[in-house]
């Protein structure tokens, strides 16, 4: 199911798009928006995007920061689980405006969920 998950979100473009859907919904959250004042917004896009390629399966390689290193700065600024809810909320909104079944919506979830405690310093 791994690389069907990947062609049921739609690929590599469709991951794309839900990319710039999420983040327009996080820059648009003022719970969200204040974590990413400086951000380099398209070099986040891009490696959100190859994260998510790996998570869905289609590859197995990521080369990022591990998820506990990348969000060292987002947990100093009180990144907690009130924040990861909202991100997730915002992963499922975008899934579901782009139309992609709920079945296959609620299984990205969970592997998103699955990046809680790593994301949060707590793994």
């Amino acid at each position: 199911m791994i690389d069907q998950l990947y062609e049921k979100v739609g690929g590599s473009g469709a991951i794309r798009e839900l990319v710039q859907i999420f983040y327009d919904r996080v820059l648009a959250d003022p719970r969200l928006a204040p974590f990413f004042p400086q951000a380099d917004m398209d070099g986040l896009r891009a490696k959100q995007a190859m994260f998510l390629i790996m998570l869905l399966g289609r590859t197995r390689t990521y080369s990022g920061q591990d998820l506990t290193a990348a969000h060292a700065g987002a947990r100093a600024q009180g990144l907690g689980d009130e924040h990861f809810d909202a991100l997730l909320g915002h992963f499922g909104a975008s899934l579901r405006e782009m139309e992609v079944e709920e079945d296959y919506t609620r299984e990205v979830l969970a592997r998103i969920e699955a990046t809680r405690n790593a994301v949060l310093g707590r793994s």
